[in-house]
């Protein structure tokens, strides 16, 4: 069941007005769908699963602004993220970030110039505790089982509430139509529409196929996807023998990405 912003708020205006208590009409209408969104793509007998879902990033196995723009791309094309132009109407889902704006707070004088002055890759972190889930009053954004937090595009009324709680600024507005700047539409994938929020999905709709994320496939072995919760995955083998960080730790969101910012780049 979707439900548009006209929708909502008349049932709002509605419930308001007539004063209905105990399970309200709104909260009947949108607590029923977790699952009816999860099941929009239906994973085949090939999907790819896991407990919890985890990407590490090692820095230093990204050496060009080729290899930075060949992930971005490879995200942004498949999923129609549109080329606006410009900074104030701009939609990522993943993107370049100086070293002091992805770390805030981390920064010591005896850090590297070499990684001081790196761009990193920064996109949604699929939080264990997402604080842009809690604040969704539509229930347009919540987190799969599998730990990946995806958003019900039909059912964003565009209040923004999720971007002001995400302290990771992973997501972006559609102050326009977006489809009149995608280059090449990917007709596989949905477009959006103007007044809704977006984000990076951990290309869940690939996984359901058996396929991993599109920038994990293009970057060279740079990003590393795997089950945090199995010791044998992948990227619980390389968290083993990298010191990485995460981004604002403190703050208790429990990011599931991490980056490796020192030691081999071959591990």
């Amino acid at each position: 069941m979707s439900i548009n912003r006209r929708k909502f708020l008349k049932i709002a205006g509605a419930s308001a007005l007539f004063g209905l208590t105990g399970t309200s009409v709104i909260e009947q209408l949108l607590t029923t769908n977790a699952e009816a969104a999860v099941s929009a793509v239906s994973p085949g007998p090939e999907a790819l699963t896991a407990k919890r879902w985890a990407m590490v990033i090692n820095v230093n196995k990204i050496k060009t602004k080729e290899d930075y723009e060949k992930i971005v791309h490879a995200c942004h094309s498949i999923h129609n993220v549109p080329d606006i132009g410009n900074k104030k109407d701009e939609v990522k889902w993943i993107w370049e970030e100086e070293y002091e704006g992805t770390f805030p707070g981390v920064s010591d004088e005896f850090i590297p110039d070499s990684i001081k002055h790196k761009p990193f890759l920064a996109l949604c972190n699929h939080c264990a505790k997402p604080p842009c889930v809690r604040v969704c009053p539509t229930k347009a954004t919540f987190k799969r089982p599998d730990g990946i937090v995806v958003m019900d595009y039909h059912r964003c009324i565009g209040c923004r509430f999720c971007m002001a709680a995400c302290p990771f600024g992973a997501r972006s507005f559609n102050w326009r139509d977006p489809r009149p700047f995608i280059k090449e539409e990917n007709k596989e994938f949905p477009t959006r529409t103007k007044g809704v929020v977006e984000k990076c999905t951990f290309c869940s709709e690939r996984l359901a196929r058996g396929l991993k994320p599109a920038c994990v496939e293009k970057s060279n072995g740079a990003l590393v996807f795997g089950d945090l919760e199995d010791p044998n995955s992948e990227v619980r083998k390389v968290l083993s023998v990298n010191y990485t960080i995460r981004r604002k730790p403190e703050i208790g969101t429990g990011p599931s990405v991490y980056y490796v910012i020192g030691g081999n780049e071959h591990a």
